[in-house]
Formats: structure tokens, C-alpha cells, sequence
């Protein structure tokens, strides 16, 4: 570590002052100072020790505030992990708790049908026989001359129990009038118009945009209307109808082809190619779920460890003042440190029996590291799940250990962390004051100095001119004197 301290200030200044020094005696030579080289350095020479006092201390919090920033995002990270924050969708739960544990996942024996599950779900397994799938209702009008008209009135489009009205008239009495005018309207009760050509003419097509025997679509035309747009001059092209399906015998009906209240928990998603089958639906132990978030735990571990071991270093051969990391020595890192290696390293005692890491594939490494045995842990998941979730109980378990430890010197509020970085940027604000006291010290020096050495220089120009008077006048300085040629 470089160290400019008094003894580096002090030759500073004292360069500094011989620089002054010269500039005087080269002002009383040449008969003028240079008053604003001189005044330049001599406030120079007053601050210069000051200045490098501030410096070094707002350059020592800020490397200071750099390193307990990495060290919580390090720790946050690790808690993110453990409590599930980094999972991805459908993988709820946590390692700090022991909800993980409580996850569920759906699968299907067949295809067609989607499951997930969600609040409420219980493990089993379920036959399901899926006859149809929910439709959405389309009808096409009878052909039709391009640009033909189709007179003038109210013009009535129904949805189930919804409807519009739209007024014809020149402007928009044709089948592209009319789709642009069921498109555009704010009272569309779910339907959509497209104008399909084919060898025939052209055809109003119209299509609920819900599925469901109940939403059906429905055209009249008032007088004056054409009598293609009613509903009996309509072709149907798809019909409206619910899904059938049976869940472990149970007959049920539903509008769409999201299923959401058929089993308590579980979603069915249901495609035209379910229709037909029976499938088995198993509800089970998300082990996948688990299996991947101890691998993100274990992944924000080892971060952690390279953190701190960064934070901590001593590179002897790095350049001087580089060699040692922000953090050597420092007591909370090391007490950090510490403290999580001890719970790593400790067993944890459920109903009398002992459980360690390494027996579900969690190995403790030589340099603090962890490494994953994901087939072991696979493997405990599924001959015996219940030492898994004794490991991450959320009494006493790594994770609720770790969480609790960890929280105490992350926590935004009164975590160890949070108090050094507040004492820092208090006193980056006392630094901040004294330079700006010391930049008014400055200037007021330099005011001072530049009037006392621009009254010296204007003494000796006067000094100087009497003296090449006298020399003039008596001789002296190479001249002969007038009074002596006399």
C-alpha cells in the first residue's frame, strides 16, 4: 500500500516554498515578481496538506462503499436463493421455510391436455376423459357482387345475452362497411367481421370471441335492411359449444377450454387433441421445483465465497497499493465469514436424528465452496424426501439458520452493512464540508497574497527607478553621472 503521509506532505510543501522563495529572489534581480506563479504556490504550500487529507479520505470511503456493496449483494443474493425469489415460474416455495416442500407439480400420461397446479392442490391421481372441447361460434352471410349495398336501417349483431346496433347508411352499407363498423364499436358485446372472398362473391364472416354453447352469434336487420342479414341467411360454419370432459368419473361442462374448478388446485388447458382420451393427471412432490432451487442456493453460495475471498485477498505480487483487497482484516467480513462456514459445517438435529448436507449431495469443498451431487440429491428425493425437507425445516434448518444470520448484516434497516455505509457517507458529508471550507481558505489567501505581492512589486519598481535615477544623476550602474562630467 502506498503511504503519502506527513513526511511526503511536508517535502511537498517545502518544494513548494522553494518555489516561492525563488520567485522572490528572481523578482528582486529582474525588478517585478511574478506574483500570480507566487501567490499560486504559496496557497499551494498552505493547503497542500489538507487537501491531500480530504483526498485520501473520500477516495478510502468510496473504496470502502464499493466493497460492502459487493459484499451485500453477495449475502442478498444467497438469500433470494433460500427463499425462492430466483425460481422460475411455477416453482413456488422456499428453502428458508420448508414450503418448497409443499410444491406440487402436474403431469399428464397423454397429450392434448396441459395441468398446473396451484393453491389447494392435493397429491393423487386422476383418470381424465375429454369428449369435446369448447368452440367459439362463426357464422358466414350468403354471397354477395362486390361493393354491393346493403340498404339502409339498423343493423343488430347479438353474443349470447349481448348485443350492438349499427346504423347503415351510404357511408357504410356494404360488408366492408359493416365489418369495419362491429370492429370499431365500443359497444361489441365479442364478435369479430372479416369479408371473405371466394368464387362465389363475397361473405360476411362473424366470430364470437369467446367459446361456449351460451355465446352464439345473432344478426336482424330493421326495415329497410337487406334480408341476407339475418340469422337464417347465415351459414354456420362452427358451432358453439362447451368442453365435455369426466374427472375420475365426474361428468363436467365448461365454456372454455381452461379448466379451473374441476379439480381443487389444478388447471387443465385443453387442445383438440385431447379430444377423445383418457389420460392419468399425477399430482406429486415438485421435486423438479426443489431440485433446482437448491441448485441456485448452492450457485449463490459459491458466489458469495468468491466475494469474500475477493474482498479479503492479499496479492504479494500486485503493484504497491494494490495488493490487498478492501476488506482484509476487517472484523465484520471476517465474522461473516465465520458465522455461515459454522452453520454450513453443523448438522442439523430433527426428532432425535442428525442430518448433514452431504447426505442429499450438498459437499462442503476444501476452498468453502459447494458442489451439487445432483443425481445423490435426486435420489433422496425420491427414496426418502423427508430427510430433504429436514435439512431445510423451517425451525432450525440450514436455510431458516442461514436466513436469520445472513438478515443481520443485510437487512436495510438495522443490518451491520447498512450502519457501516451510513457512518461512511456521513463522514463522505464531513468531507465534502471541509472542502468546502478549505476552497474559501483558498480563496481568501490568494485575495490576500496577490494584494501584499502586488504592493512589493510596486515598491520595487519604485526602488528601481530612483536608483536609475541617482545612477544617472552621481554615476554608478556603468553610467558616467551628469553632475560628474560637470
Amino acid at each position: 500500500m502506498t503511504t503519502t503521509g506527513v513526511n511526503g506532505t511536508a517535502s511537498s510543501e517545502s518544494s513548494l516554498l522553494q518555489q516561492a522563495a525563488q520567485s522572490i529572489l528572481s523578482g528582486l534581480t529582474n525588478s517585478t515578481l511574478d506574483v500570480s506563479s507566487l501567490v499560486s504556490s504559496l496557497v499551494t504550500a498552505k493547503t497542500a496538506g489538507q487537501q491531500q487529507t480530504i483526498t485520501n479520505a473520500i477516495s478510502s470511503d468510496n473504496t470502502m462503499l464499493s466493497a460492502l456493496g459487493s459484499m451485500q449483494s453477495a449475502l442478498s443474493s444467497v438469500l433470494s436463493a433460500l427463499s425462492g425469489q430466483t425460481s422460475t415460474a411455477g416453482q413456488a416455495g422456499s428453502l428458508v421455510d420448508g414450503t418448497i416442500f409443499q410444491s406440487l407439480s402436474a403431469t399428464m400420461s397423454g397429450s392434448g391436455i396441459t395441468a398446473s397446479t396451484t393453491t389447494g392442490a392435493a397429491a393423487g391421481t386422476y383418470s381424465i376423459n375429454v369428449t369435446q372441447i369448447a368452440t367459439a361460434n362463426q357464422i358466414s352471410s350468403k354471397a354477395y357482387a362486390s361493393g354491393a349495398t346493403l340498404g339502409t336501417g339498423t343493423l343488430t349483431i347479438g353474443v349470447g345475452s349481448g348485443s350492438m346496433s349499427i346504423t347503415l347508411d351510404s357511408t357504410n352499407n356494404t360488408l366492408q362497411g359493416v365489418a369495419n363498423a362491429i370492429n370499431n364499436s365500443s359497444t361489441n358485446p365479442g364478435v369479430t367481421a372479416a369479408v371473405v372472398t371466394g368464387t362465389d362473391g363475397q361473405h360476411l364472416v362473424l366470430t364470437s370471441t369467446q367459446t361456449g354453447a351460451a355465446n352464439t352469434v345473432t344478426v336482424s336487420g330493421g326495415a329497410g335492411v337487406d334480408s341476407g342479414m339475418a340469422t337464417a341467411n347465415f351459414t354456420q360454419v362452427t358451432a358453439a359449444q362447451d368442453a365435455k370432459l369426466t374427472v375420475s368419473g365426474t361428468s363436467i361442462d365448461s365454456a372454455s377450454n381452461t379448466i379451473t374448478n374441476a379439480l381443487t388446485g389444478v388447471n387443465l388447458a385443453l387442445t383438440s387433441a385431447s379430444v377423445g382420451t383418457t389420460q392419468t393427471l399425477s399430482i406429486a412432490q415438485n421435486t423438479t421445483a426443489i431440485s433446482n432451487q437448491i441448485q441456485s442456493f448452492v450457485t449463490a453460495y459459491n458466489q458469495w465465497i468468491s466475494t469474500e475471498t475477493s474482498l479479503s485477498s492479499f496479492n504479494a505480487s500486485a503493484a504497491q497499493g494494490s495488493q490487498a483487497g478492501p476488506l482484509l482484516g476487517d472484523a465484520m467480513l471476517n465474522s461473516a465469514v465465520n458465522g455461515i462456514a459454522s452453520i454450513m459445517s453443523s448438522g442439523i438435529t430433527v426428532g432425535g436424528t442428525t442430518y448433514d448436507l452431504a447426505q442429499i449431495g450438498i459437499n462442503l469443498n476444501h476452498d468453502g465452496t459447494l458442489s451439487l451431487d445432483t443425481s445423490k440429491l435426486n435420489s433422496t428425493l425420491a427414496t426418502s424426501p423427508s430427510t430433504v425437507s429436514a435439512i431445510f425445516n423451517g425451525t432450525n434448518g440450514f436455510g431458516e439458520q442461514l436466513n436469520a444470520f445472513i438478515s443481520s448484516y443485510t437487512d436495510s434497516a438495522t443490518g451491520q452493512i447498512t450502519q457501516r455505509e451510513s457512518s461512511l457517507n456521513a463522514d463522505l458529508a464531513a468531507q465534502s464540508q471541509a472542502q468546502t471550507s478549505l476552497t474559501a481558505w483558498e480563496q481568501t489567501l490568494t485575495a490576500q497574497y496577490q494584494a501584499q505581492f502586488t504592493q512589493l512589486n510596486t515598491l520595487m519598481a519604485q526602488t528601481t527607478n530612483e536608483t536609475s535615477y541617482l545612477n544617472r544623476l552621481f554615476g554608478g550602474g556603468g553610467l558616467s553621472g551628469s553632475l560628474n562630467s560637470k
